[in-house]
């Protein structure tokens, strides 16, 4: 075959420095929007973006091209100088320094955009740190608590 072709979905959540509510609603809509023409950029469009005022979701269709490391490295590092242009009180906005990604297939994608936009009303009940666990224990992911938070 002489082309390389590819349809990687990866569901990626990372939260703010320490889980401090830092997006506020006055500025999430211009970031999830500033984040998505970054991952086009990357030619990596987001089929879903939300999340809530410690953290973020995305629903990714990642370029080949592209490690997925650099990726989101370039999304976070991008995204946190761009806010802090927002005002001062974004001026201490940092994101923490890892990471989740999950690989889903074509046929999780209704459920998984019904996942994210639902955020804000599932974390009225369940902190992130809780979704997290679950994530990775949903994927079967190995980690060391000790190491899971910054």
């Amino acid at each position: 075959m002489p082309q390389s072709l590819a349809c990687l979905l990866v569901h990626v959540v990372f939260s703010t420095k320490n889980r401090i509510p830092r997006i506020t609603s006055a500025i999430e809509q211009e970031l999830y929007a500033y984040i998505g023409g970054v991952l086009r950029n990357l030619d990596s469009p987001s089929l879903a973006i939300n999340g809530t005022a410690n953290h973020v979701h995305l629903l990714i269709l990642q370029a080949r091209t592209v490690a997925l490391s650099v990726l989101i490295r370039d999304v976070k590092r991008s995204s946190s100088k761009w806010i802090k242009t927002k005002g001062p009180e974004f001026q201490r906005f940092d994101w923490q320094d890892g990471y989740g990604a999950f690989t889903i297939g074509q046929s999780g994608v209704p459920a998984l955009k019904a996942y994210i936009a639902n955020q804000k009303e599932k974390h009225k009940t369940r902190s992130f740190e809780a979704e997290l666990l679950g994530l990775l224990k949903k994927y079967g992911v190995p980690y060391n608590e000790k190491y899971l938070w910054d």
